[in-house]
């Protein structure tokens, strides 16, 4: 069964309010699958929030669990995404796939090939700011 994501309410409220703003042609999908995540999330205070959860700014290693090759990536706002440093766009697939879940979980990504299962290795909120 997949884990239930976990967010804080203000970054709950700044994704709700990103997928308003940002929703077009190119990202329907994403959004929706982003807003259908949210809709099923845990809110939490900014202070019980594990500090494991992949959050906006979070530094994350996930694997490909059957190919069992790692990656790390940062997610971050639309407007920072750049994947030669590895920064996914929080609209982006696999960012929406991971966002709210902690280390040790196990999410399914779903890719135009089929479904690969990612376990989250490591997540690194240090550079994260919290409001």
């Amino acid at each position: 069964m997949k884990p239930t994501p976990t967010f804080s309410k203000s970054e709950y409220n700044f994704l709700r309010e990103l997928i308003l703003k940002s929703k077009n042609a190119t990202n329907t999908k994403e959004a929706n699958q982003l807003s259908q995540e949210l809709d099923r999330a845990i809110i939490s205070k900014e202070s019980d929030l594990d500090p494991t959860v992949i959050r906006i700014n979070s530094f994350v290693t996930i694997e490909d669990v059957k190919a069992q090759k790692q990656m790390k990536i940062q997610i971050v706002l639309p407007s920072s995404a750049d994947l030669k440093q590895s920064k996914i766009s929080i609209l982006a697939p696999l960012s929406v796939a991971i966002i709210g879940f902690k280390e040790n979980d196990q999410v399914d990504w779903e890719l135009p090939v089929g479904i690969k299962t990612l376990k989250i290795i490591a997540v690194d909120n240090s550079e994260v700011h919290t409001s």
